[in-house]
């Protein structure tokens, strides 16, 4: 690999058992460190965790402290190669470990951010699921991706329907802004059923629910958000060391201020990933992106964005060898 490269971390959804595993046989001493300190922060064997089945690792209070520590192994791992970032944005929760990357807040501090940013969600998810079936057991809050409409169309139906609809459709939300092929939407069970009949009937190709209990980043999670806050406001955030990116703004972070408004607001607003991916473009100087952390969804999600410039996986050892080739 020749030039600068920019780093993408993945966020929830992403991960799978094993994974970081070979980053921590490999002997780099920065990611046993890595371990060590996850571990710690978390109260949670991270090498145990991550032989877990895939049941296990889903649950929100487990899955955001091991894909945060794939995802910074997966950069420490580069480092020892010699490749380190010119820029930094992450996915929903991939944006702490840009944000540690980046010089923001020190691994630590991170750490112990998604481990209670987790908890947080995960009670979250646990009261909407015991609300959910206490009522009929199956009314249980979720999201949906919406295929074949632009986002601002998306935006535009929901703020009409809500003006002109139903109690029920009041309670759904764009929550991610993937691309100009994909929004995801979350909201309650019942608002998400009247709005597949609603986006199907104004044209969507397709309105796929997907396999989440939860309605992240809406307004519904804005319990879990004042939870988090208290530990938010204890941690320092400094101005970056290198350019990142914010899901709430899709622009450029300015400042270490800036970041830690942006990390509270991106829990209850939605990830404006598309619009984040051309800020990323515009920036400059990029010779290539690599999805630093497990999965390649955001490979996928960078070409959607109409950029020509690479996008490579190197969540893994193995990727990070293909880049060498």
């Amino acid at each position: 690999m020749k030039g600068k490269a920019f780093f993408l971390f993945p966020g929830q959804g992403a991960q799978y058992p094993g994974m970081a595993l070979d980053f921590l046989s490999s002997g780099n001493a920065a990611v046993a460190l890595l371990f060590d300190k996850g571990s710690d922060i978390c109260g949670k064997d991270m090498k145990a965790l991550l032989q877990s089945d895939a049941e296990v690792l889903k649950r929100t209070d487990v899955s955001q402290p091991v894909i945060t520590l794939t995802n910074l192994a997966a950069a420490a791992y580069l480092a020892e190669k010699g490749i380190v970032p010119a820029g930094c944005a992450g996915f929903s929760l991939g944006e702490y470990a840009a944000l540690a990357v980046a010089g923001v807040i020190s691994t630590e501090d991170c750490f112990l951010l998604v481990s209670q940013r987790g908890k947080a969600m995960q009670a979250a998810v646990d009261e909407m699921e015991a609300r959910g079936k206490a009522a009929d057991g199956k009314n249980i809050p979720g999201m949906a991706a919406v295929m074949g409409l632009e986002p601002e169309k998306v935006e535009a139906l929901i703020a009409e329907w809500k003006a002109a609809g139903s109690a029920a459709i009041q309670e759904i939300y764009a929550a991610n802004i993937n691309s100009p092929k994909q929004t995801v939407v979350g909201g309650t069970a019942e608002a998400l059923t009247e709005a597949e009949a609603l986006f199907t009937a104004a044209g969507a190709r397709r309105y796929m629910r997907l396999q989440v209990n939860c309605p992240f980043h809406t307004p519904l999670l804005a319990g879990a958000a004042a939870q988090f806050q208290p530990f938010l406001d204890s941690v320092q955030f400094k101005d970056p060391q290198v350019p990142v990116f914010s899901n709430v703004s899709g622009k450029r972070v300015s400042s270490g201020e800036e970041a830690k408004k942006m990390a509270l607001a991106q829990i209850t607003n939605p990830v404006r990933w598309f619009e984040e991916c051309l800020s990323i473009a515009a920036l400059g100087g990029i010779d290539c992106l690599l999805e630093t952390g497990p999965g390649k969804v955001l490979q996928g999600l960078w070409k959607d964005s109409g950029s020509e410039i690479p996008c490579y996986a190197a969540g893994t050892v193995a990727d990070i060898g293909k880049i060498f080739e």
